[in-house]
């Protein structure tokens, strides 16, 4: 089925590989970003732009009402080039705003103009101690110092936002420590490997699979099971964009 989607953060790393994605499923797409150059390149890609800052709630909520989408995604993210490690403790506080006050924008935002379903990013190597591969039900390690701890407090934010925010219909991927194009290394990460690509497809298939709630995405690892998003989205670990 087509849709109209607003994509929040298209031109991050999985939203520049989810772009490609929606445009060939002939889905009419609308995407976000800061910066003005970036935006030339999307209207490049059959993309139409708008530059806006999240946290700029009248203004979201405006562009999301013009693109009157059905479904909106949420790929929002503030994380240095590389995961640079002299910049992830100021980046971790920026990017828990995001998932905190940015989610809570957008879902107004959605709601406002109408959208039917939301799908946002949130990641899957932050459940407390227990007997894995941790399924989604598991509790979250809620407790934690410094950073991670703030972190924590913003994926927990997410979370509830986006599932609790009826009548849009949330969806969570817990997605695993992505690598890929874009994502500062071409090698899996350690505890719960992810390419890029096949993060992006799991929120092409949430757009009409799968019922609301949290979708654990990852390749197969000792950590996290990924098997609800298997049966019930139809994802594959091994999807990858042609080239």
């Amino acid at each position: 089925m087509v849709h109209r989607i607003f994509l929040a953060g298209a031109t991050g790393a999985i939203g520049q590989r989810l772009v490609p994605l929606l445009r060939d499923a002939g889905h009419h797409v609308t995407g976000t970003t800061r910066s003005e150059a970036k935006a030339a390149a999307l209207r490049a890609l059959g993309i139409a732009p708008v530059v806006v800052d999240v946290f700029d709630a009248e203004a979201l909520k405006q562009a999301v009402m013009a693109a009157k989408p059905d479904i909106v995604i949420h790929q929002l993210t503030d994380l240095p080039p590389a995961l640079e490690p002299s910049l992830m403790a100021a980046a971790l506080v920026r990017n828990a705003r995001i998932r905190d006050e940015g989610t809570r924008n957008l879902v107004q935002a959605a709601l406002a103009a109408g959208a039917r379903r939301m799908i946002a990013q949130s990641i899957a190597w932050i459940y407390a101690s227990g007997k894995t591969p941790h399924v989604e039900s598991d509790p979250l390690k809620v407790e934690a110092d410094g950073s991670y701890n703030v972190s924590i407090a913003g994926v927990v934010a997410l979370e509830r936002a986006t599932l609790q925010s009826p009548p849009l219909q949330g969806i969570v991927l817990r997605y695993g420590q992505i690598h890929g194009p874009g994502t500062g290394s071409d090698k899996p990460r350690a505890m719960a490997p992810l390419h890029v690509d096949a993060a992006a497809y799991a929120a092409l298939l949430a757009i009409d699979r799968g019922a609301p709630g949290i979708y654990n995405v990852a390749e197969a690892n000792d950590l996290i099971s990924s098997d609800k998003a298997h049966n019930e989205l139809g994802w594959d670990a091994n999807f990858r964009l042609s080239a």
